[in-house]
């Protein structure tokens, strides 16, 4: 499953389509000042669900952040709880 990543004016997103080309999961993001990453979004489809997409696309976000030295702002509860859990995300949290 290929995880792709879109960023344009301000905002961005990591997530995945079907064949047909729909969003079958996606975690968006708001490039606020200071270059922090507020992730507010995290949706994943049924039919993927139980396969850890979720968690592959905050570990996206979390390279990403890391790769462009910036921090993050989870303010997505699925997302929080993710990186809280994870000591390894620590270092991205803004």
């Amino acid at each position: 499953m290929n995880i792709e990543h879109h960023e344009s004016a301000g905002r961005g997103s990591f997530f995945i389509k079907n064949e047909e080309g729909k969003k079958l999961a996606e975690i968006t993001y708001m490039i606020e000042p200071e270059n922090i990453l507020l992730v507010d979004h995290t949706e994943v489809a049924s039919e993927l669900q139980g396969q850890n997409i979720g968690l592959k696309l905050v570990e996206a976000v979390v390279e990403e952040a890391r790769s462009s030295g910036r921090k993050i702002n989870p303010v997505c509860t699925f997302a929080k709880a993710i990186i809280e859990k994870k000591p390894q995300f620590s270092d991205v949290l803004a």
